[in-house]
Order: structure tokens, then C-alpha cells, then sequence
């Protein structure tokens, strides 16, 4: 390992680490995606049109649905992580709560096409929207 430096540690990636796209999670637990709760919101529509971008982007982001996440009372949640560059460049898993209109989910979709944290910086609108995870997810992430 001569000449190796710390830097050099940390941009490498190891097997599908490195090529892993950037990933929208959608929380559609109890109260996400819950007609009920917000009959005024499409949400069926939003997943779809979170999963056409994602088709359209060839690859560069994906969408994946959960169950509860966990701040209800934020309802409906999205998590954006960064893809495999986006984390060796700093990027880290970005919440956003209160995610149910258009143009919130207009501007998750041009920014996970711009490649999302840690590559492009998020709308600074989206940004109003960014919430803290849980806390038993903030210390899982600790460890």
C-alpha cells in the first residue's frame, strides 16, 4: 500500500456500490398515499409520474415504494438517497415531507434527473420542504 493516501481509500468503489442510480423511496405507509387522510391529492397519479420519470431517465434514477416511514405527521414523505458518485462526493439521504403537489414532485423528478444529492444542487424551493429523519433512523446511521 505504498503511497496510498486516505483519499485514495475513499473514491473507491467496490462491485454495484459504484454504478448504483440515484433512488427516490416513497413513503406510502398509513398516512402517505392515503386517500383518506388527503383526499384532495392524486396520489396514485404522483407514483406514477415519479415511475415515468424514472423509466424516461434511462437508468440514471429509480423509484422504489416502502412502507411507513415514519414522520406522519409530514405525510406524504419521500427520502431521495444519492447515487454510488453522489455519495462519494458527499451527498447523503435527503427527506422531504409535505411532498403532494405538482411542483413539489416537478422538482424532486429534475433533480434526481440531474443526478440528485451529492452531484446537483436540490431547488431551493424543494429545499423548504427537507425534514429531519426520525431519530431512530438519524442514529442508525451513526453506527
Amino acid at each position: 500500500m505504498t503511497g496510498a493516501t486516505p483519499q485514495s481509500f475513499r473514491t473507491t468503489s467496490i462491485g454495484a456500490a459504484g454504478a448504483r442510480p440515484c433512488t427516490l423511496i416513497v413513503c406510502r405507509g398509513c398516512c402517505c398515499g392515503n386517500p383518506r387522510k388527503h383526499p384532495g391529492t392524486d396520489h396514485t397519479w404522483q407514483l406514477e409520474r415519479l415511475r415515468a420519470g424514472a423509466d424516461a431517465s434511462g437508468g440514471r434514477f429509480v423509484v422504489r415504494t416502502t412502507d411507513c416511514l415514519g414522520p406522519c405527521d409530514q405525510a406524504n414523505v419521500l427520502v431521495v438517497q444519492p447515487s454510488g458518485a453522489g455519495r462519494r462526493a458527499g451527498g447523503r439521504a435527503t427527506w422531504i415531507g409535505f411532498a403532494m403537489d405538482d411542483d413539489c414532485t416537478d422538482e424532486v423528478l429534475r433533480w434526481a434527473e440531474a443526478g440528485g444529492p451529492g452531484i446537483a444542487e436540490p431547488p431551493v424551493t424543494l429545499e423548504l420542504q427537507f425534514i429531519s429523519p426520525p431519530r431512530e433512523t438519524r442514529s442508525r446511521t451513526r453506527r
